[in-house]
């Protein structure tokens, strides 16, 4: 984790150094985005990183793995995840949708071969996803500003905390120790969810005339979503 972290650090320095992007023409600031020349380097940087490699692995990953290979990999990952999404429900104050989790993890751990099978959600048990983030926005604490990762994309400084405790208490880092074999599997749930994203980065790239601000506005907006399970209240208007 500290190894992490250092590297990140060392990359946002790198590019604090390189400079910062120009706004395009016709640019109108955003409030949520105080910092958008430096998000701007960080995210040409990414967008550079993933045409060049990340994107080509993912589309490589989709078109010749199997898809019950695929599909086995996510449901054992995704049973790992239930087990902290069932704390994150509890933390939530949602004791019904915590049972729900808590439920996906015994049954697909056992009636599913320790999770390769899916049999819960056939058994109607939804599957939900819940992170530090969201649980920090449901405490009420406000998102702050828009700000982009090096390598991990689109957060705020909410959920630039929230991902430090998300690797801090991620069983997947329980069950493989720490070295190659943890990074491997990092690797593969990367790339499983980059793999999830291209249709969507086609469609954003087709409608946006600047695709910054169009994965700005779409991430921000399924955030938003996502922290009040889908129904988030309305935003606020400030009288003149």
């Amino acid at each position: 984790m500290n190894n992490m972290l250092r590297r990140l650090a060392l990359l946002m320095a790198l590019m604090a150094a390189a400079g910062c992007a120009h706004l395009p023409a016709g640019h109108i600031s955003d409030p949520r985005d105080p910092w958008e020349r430096y998000n701007r380097t960080v995210f040409e940087f990414n967008d550079s990183l993933d045409r060049a490699v990340i994107k080509p692995v993912a589309e490589a990953y989709r078109d010749y793995v199997p898809e019950l290979a695929q599909r086995s990999l996510r449901n054992v990952f995704s049973n790992l995840r239930d087990v902290i999404i069932t704390a994150h429900q509890l933390l939530q104050g949602k004791p019904q949708a915590a049972m729900t989790a808590g439920s996906r993890v015994l049954i697909n751990s056992t009636i599913g071969a320790l999770g390769l099978g899916d049999p819960a959600s056939e058994m109607g048990l939804i599957k939900t996803n819940e992170d530090f983030g969201q649980t920090f926005g449901r405490w009420g604490i406000g998102p702050g500003p828009y700000f982009v990762l090096p390598l991990l994309g689109p957060s705020t400084v909410r959920d630039t905390i929230g991902t430090v405790a998300d690797f801090s208490f991620d069983p997947i880092g329980s069950v493989f120790e720490q070295g190659a074999g943890r990074n491997i599997v990092y690797g593969l749930i990367a790339i499983d969810r980059r793999k999830d994203l291209l249709d969507a980065q086609d469609t954003i790239e087709a409608l946006s005339f600047d695709r910054y601000s169009g994965v700005r506005d779409a991430w921000l907006a399924r955030r938003r979503s996502l922290v009040y399970d889908g129904e988030p209240p309305p935003p606020k208007i400030k009288e003149d």
